[in-house]
């Protein structure tokens, strides 16, 4: 294989992964997809490939369907909720080409939790072509059906989506997060209910490997409560042994576990993740499944199992 094309590769990989982390939600396997297109681009003759943008984008595409599709038959018997993998980088600016999939605020995390709940084929035919532009004959091609049923999946998964809440600027996610913290912090259930939005709801994804909200918590007063007694169980301190991370770009909490030797009760690592309405903290999301921090590249993080 030429230098060159290895460096028209290079070159197209941000883009790529940018493209398989949309369609699947996982860096692992947005990381997997990538990586066999390019298999796959050096044992083919690349002679014969006239546009390899092109060529990439579909062939990154069919494989994340593949894994869609897979994972689909795993939620069927996931332990409670099912969340995106999250990017979880630190406050300052980083290398890792997944620092480029951040930038983008239709990878925020409620954005990709939203696209979640699509089926594989709507989730393809929306990505590909509202987010990267793609015409519906190539969308079509990677889906094995027609232009006008790749027209109608797009379709379909963009009224599913309507709902979706709005990214906000940085400015006003990290004061809505900070005052919620500020909150907990203090131990004040009024003042973490007042930071909160009438809608407010907790997401936990551990898959049973450790406690977290099994269903979703809605209402600011349950909401709080859980919270706030969770730091009653673990004790004082809890909150100072967080760090802050950037989530999806935007700020969150990492904890890399702790133990409360009195009562011998342990915590193993997990991500948190806000999404702002309003100016009032929406959601958050509790990611303690380790299985899916293929994605947090802060220093010192415990190796996934």
């Amino acid at each position: 294989m030429s230098a060159s094309l290895v460096d028209a590769f290079e070159a197209e990989r941000p883009r790529l992964l940018n493209v398989a982390y949309r369609l699947t939600g996982s860096v692992a396997d947005a990381e997997d997809a990538v990586q066999e297109a390019w298999l796959r681009l050096h044992r083919c003759d690349a002679d014969d490939i006239r546009k390899l943008q092109a060529w990439l984008t579909t062939t990154v595409s069919r494989l994340c369907l593949d894994r869609l599709t897979s994972a689909a038959a795993r939620r069927e018997t996931y332990i409670g909720q099912w969340l995106p993998e999250p990017v979880v980088t630190s406050l300052d600016p980083s290398d890792d080409p997944l620092s480029a999939i951040i930038e983008h605020e239709e990878n925020r995390f409620a954005a990709l939790v939203v696209l979640d709940v699509l089926p594989p084929a709507q989730r393809v035919a929306f990505v590909l072509h509202d987010a990267f532009g793609m015409p519906f004959a190539e969308i079509a091609d990677v889906l094995g059906v027609d232009s006008v049923n790749a027209r109608q999946l797009a379709s379909r998964a963009r009224r599913a989506v309507v709902d979706a809440p709005a990214p906000v600027p940085d400015a006003e996610h990290d004061e809505a997060v900070g005052r919620f913290l500020a909150a907990m912090a203090a131990g004040d259930l009024q003042a973490v209910i007042a930071s909160l939005h009438p809608d407010a709801r907790v997401i936990g994804d551990a898959n049973g490997t450790t406690s977290t909200a099994v269903n979703v918590i809605r209402g600011p007063e349950k909401f709080a409560r859980f919270y706030l007694g969770l730091l009653s169980r673990f004790g004082e301190g809890t909150l100072d042994q967080m760090e802050l991370v950037r989530v999806n770009g935007q700020l969150g909490v990492a904890n890399r576990g702790w133990t409360r030797e009195t009562t011998r009760l342990s915590s193993p690592p997990r991500i948190g993740g806000f999404t702002v309405r309003d100016g009032l903290v929406w959601a958050t999301y509790d990611i303690a499944n380790p299985a899916k921090h293929s994605g947090v590249r802060i220093p010192g993080w415990p190796a996934r199992p």
